[in-house]
């Protein structure tokens, strides 16, 4: 008996046992390793599937290598980012995110406990390299540089290196101890920092005849003023300011009563510190809650310390007032149209005015760069490379958020523009590190191609997945100190970390989005046994000689791994 398939392809009657059946195979089933929503709107391009595999598998070693090769900061990313990898998680659609940046924390926390190093090359063969400034941007491109072989030397103006990370972030969020671990590993690498160095704008001519390039990582240092009469009035004092301050060990006097205008993280870590300073904050934003560009965990811890906030309020005049402080006029809004920021725009509205009586008044609205660079080139462009040769500008600097985990992502991105400067390599080589449509890149690519984690820019959606193998579980939450008065009386951390029981719980909730999960469906499926086990740690090979291309393993992938290609005629 002759069969013939839709291919032309001409097989005699019997079982896969006599006979190699893929010759009837119209379509090959094929391994295409997938993006996963989060790791595509993780502005550090951490692999983040990877890493939690790797910690549901009780290899934290492997899991911290794993961000490692992305991110040179973990214990501070696990504290202080915005986690947009959590918004797009596709577990969102099921029940709740994962807890991707509490994990981050563990497994950071966990490098640094067992004090794990990377290994690093060897001199300084790539040449030497500048960067002034130390905050997050500065120390990732450090790290980055060093990782590639670049001899690297960090500027710093300031007492302490750590930029925004030391002097704009409380200690009840980011431990000095924690930070100085972290800077202390880069150090550990070779990476030099100088402490107390003012840098001028002639650096940008003179430092050249030093160093192969020049990267600019300043950071923002001004607050941005409101414009309203009595803004100047004593008793009215700058965010960054007043945290510096209190980093300080200066604690300034505010008084009982503690007005923060703003609705960023710097506002809520300004009434934060307030708070434990004694006085009793009200936070005045001109918007509503759900537009404040404050993490929203950060929002409610905030509220729950006893901050209040009040929504659609602008300030419009302050005065002084001899005995009882000051006084501020403000204004009610409301919301109106969409504007070209693709925000709403805000409107006053008449005979609305009413005043705030308060003691101190601290402004937040938001930072910018020390107007003494803000001319210092023409031109920037995606890759931070400014109108001068050799020069680099990223983080604040440029228009990304400003955000720690965006610093991170900036400082890789320019460690590989000056990569490609030093190497005289073009531009475009940079595009198969790209990952998804967000600009998020791959060092790990980047340095070995070889070690692509994905083959295909294809972002996994929950539509993409196998429903039937997953089942709602609760998220695993922060453990925290509980008692309000214990934590206000404090600068201790009021987070305390997931255990190792938690983590590997949280970690068994992720979907494991576009690689394989291991889960041996395909092995366990298959009617012809084509899909086999190759080696102890589940890789599973397709054998083709035997794969009549039925498909079923991509329909019982749960995580969008498999795909079915058609044969070529």
């Amino acid at each position: 008996m002759e069969l013939r398939t839709s291919i032309g392809a001409i097989v005699e009657g019997g079982t896969s046992v006599n006979y190699k059946t893929g010759s009837w195979r119209e379509f090959r089933p094929f391994f295409v390793a997938r993006l996963a929503p989060c790791r595509e709107a993780c502005p550090a391009g951490i692999d983040i599937a990877h890493f939690l595999w790797e910690v549901k598998q009780k290899r934290y070693d492997q899991a911290w290598k794993v961000i490692m090769k992305e991110n040179p900061l973990p214990s501070v990313c696990g504290r202080v980012c915005g986690h947009p990898c959590e918004q797009a998680c596709n577990r969102n659609e099921l029940d709740e995110p994962l807890a991707i940046c509490s994990l981050e924390r563990f497994v950071g926390d966990y490098g640094q406990k067992n004090s794990m190093s990377v290994p690093t090359p060897k001199g300084q063969t790539m040449g030497m390299v500048a960067i002034v400034g130390s905050g997050p941007a500065g120390l990732s491109c450090a790290y980055h540089l060093r990782l590639l072989g670049y001899g690297v030397k960090v500027f710093e103006r300031a007492t302490l290196a750590g930029g925004m990370l030391r002097w704009g972030i409380p200690d009840y969020r980011l431990p000095r101890t924690i930070l100085d671990k972290e800077i202390e590993r880069l150090q550990d690498m070779g990476i030099e920092i100088q402490t107390n160095a003012s840098i001028g704008r002639e650096f940008l001519t003179e430092g050249l005849k030093e160093f192969n390039a020049i990267f600019l990582a300043l950071g923002v240092s001004k607050d941005l003023s409101l414009g309203i009469p009595g803004e100047g009035s004593p008793g009215v004092i700058s965010g960054l300011d007043f945290l510096r301050q209190t980093k300080e060990g200066k604690n300034p006097r505010l008084g009982n009563r503690v007005t923060v205008i703003g609705g960023g993280n710097t506002a809520i870590d300004v009434a934060r510190t307030a708070l434990r300073l004694g006085s009793k904050p009200s936070i005045l934003y001109r918007r509503t809650r759900s537009e404040m560009p404050a993490v929203a965990e950060e929002v409610d811890e905030a509220l729950k310390e006893g901050a209040s906030i009040e929504f659609l309020t602008s300030p419009i005049a302050i005065t002084r007032r001899e005995r009882n402080g000051m006084r501020m006029e403000c204004v009610r809004n409301r919301l109106d149209k969409i504007g070209p920021d693709g925000r709403r725009t805000l409107i006053s509205i008449s005979d609305s005015n009413f005043s705030i009586d308060s003691d101190t008044t601290i402004v937040a609205i938001g930072e910018t760069i020390d107007p003494e660079w803000k001319e210092a080139w023409a031109t920037v462009d995606e890759w931070g490379i400014t109108s001068i040769p050799g020069v680099f500008a990223g983080g604040d600097l440029t228009g990304s958020p400003r955000t720690v985990s965006h610093a991170i992502g900036s400082g890789k991105k320019v460690a590989m523009a000056i990569d490609t400067f030093a190497r005289k390599l073009d531009k475009g080589f940079t595009r198969p590190i790209l990952l998804g449509s967000l600009g998020s890149l791959s060092m790990a690519q980047w340095m070995d191609p070889s070690s692509v984690t994905h083959r295909n820019n294809e972002v996994v959606k929950y539509k993409d997945l196998n429903h039937y193998y997953f089942e709602p579980m609760s998220r695993q939450r922060m453990p925290q100190v509980s008692n309000r008065a214990m934590r206000i009386n404090s600068f201790e951390e009021v987070n305390l970390g997931f255990s190792k029981e938690v983590a590997i719980q949280e970690a068994e909730r992720c979907f494991q989005c576009g690689i394989c999960s291991y889960c041996e469906n395909c092995y366990i499926f298959c009617p012809d046994s084509a899909a086999k086990i190759v080696d102890q740690h589940k890789v599973v090979e397709i054998d083709y000689e035997f794969c009549k291309g039925c498909g079923i393993c991509a329909y019982e992938c749960p995580s969008h791994f498999i795909e079915m290609v058609r044969e070529e005629k």
